[in-house]
């Protein structure tokens, strides 16, 4: 039995997945960029994540403060190195510290050369800047990929894979493989190489299919 003047509703944007994205990638975020472990911090200090192959941690640096109170007495300036495990080097003299880091190190922290957005992509140059940016443009492009294709499921109801999909994959991944490279970090490396090779394959044979289909629609037009 056929029953007449009923139709399936439409359904709207499912939004749902836009808000997991958001919600996970402000929770990396928050992940990333999280503060460390509050500690006591002397009066007039200041930090910086220090990093030397595998031993991690923060330089403080205190300068030299005027006498206060019913002390005569000048604070001398005073490095101190607090690694991850606990432990510390310090204080040490201006002098200590140059010949365990080296005088263009201390001299950049010292001298406030190291702004606030060097910090944020632990990087200590301008050249270093345009390597993060030029990673987090792969990382938009390779992540946008997600967001073309989920569309164009949503627009017809169903899964599917356009070809943008696949060269945003190829540019994104090529892009991300020389941030990797640059940054020295061996997993980004292994994971994007295999990537680049199967995202430039796909390419390859949906060409060849779109040449093989228009040949075929050429010999069957009368």
């Amino acid at each position: 039995m056929t029953v007449q003047g009923t139709s399936e509703p439409k359904k709207g944007m499912n939004w749902a997945p836009a808000i997991a994205m958001a919600v996970l990638l402000l929770l990396g975020a928050w992940v990333a960029f999280a503060p460390d472990v509050p500690q006591p911090r002397p009066e007039g200090a200041e930090r910086v994540k220090l990093s030397i192959g595998q031993v991690k941690g923060v330089l403080e640096w205190t300068p030299s403060l005027p006498p206060t109170g019913s002390s005569a007495e000048r604070k001398p300036e005073a490095f101190t190195i607090n690694y991850r495990d606990g432990s510390s080097a310090g204080p040490l003299t201006r002098g200590q510290i140059e010949a365990l880091l080296g005088p263009a190190a201390v001299e950049q922290v010292t001298s406030g050369g190291s702004n606030w957005l060097f910090r944020a992509f632990n990087v200590s140059s301008w050249f270093g800047v345009a390597w993060v940016s030029l990673g987090f443009g792969g990382q938009i492009v390779f992540g946008g990929r997600w967001i073309v294709q989920w569309l164009a499921s949503e627009k017809v109801k169903t899964s599917s894979v356009p070809v943008s999909f696949w060269w945003m994959s190829l540019v994104g991944s090529v892009v991300l493989f020389a941030y990797f490279v640059w940054r020295n970090d061996v997993v980004g490396v292994m994971g994007q190489t295999s990537g680049v090779v199967i995202y430039a394959r796909n390419i390859q044979l949906i060409r060849r299919q779109t040449r093989r289909a228009a040949a075929e629609t050429a010999v069957s037009a009368p």
